[in-house]
């Protein structure tokens, strides 16, 4: 479920996702009381809201993550450009 915040470049997801799965490496984590604009320019694919969540089990947990959408976007795009020219610097 994405939920609509009045921003023009963050936006707020409901995410469910397994703890040590492919998302590792890509969610943030904050503890404090944040409103949307702080994660303005935030390199994060998305910031796990902490207080916000539920733990289903031990490696299972119902997350809200916070995300800029063109930032972060960005960010992952100049990764996937840097592992292409890796790869591509093998061949």
């Amino acid at each position: 479920m994405a939920l609509r915040v009045p921003t023009i470049d963050v936006s707020v997801v409901d995410l469910t996702v397994e703890s040590e799965g492919d998302m590792k490496g890509y969610l943030g984590y904050t503890d404090e009381a944040l409103v949307s604009t702080d994660f303005e320019t935030c390199p994060i694919s998305c910031t796990f809201d902490s207080k916000a969540g539920i733990m289903l089990d031990p490696t299972f947990v119902k997350v809200v993550c916070w995300y800029d959408n063109e930032w972060g976007y960005s960010c992952r795009v100049v990764d996937l450009i840097k592992h292409m020219a890796a790869e591509d610097a093998k061949a």
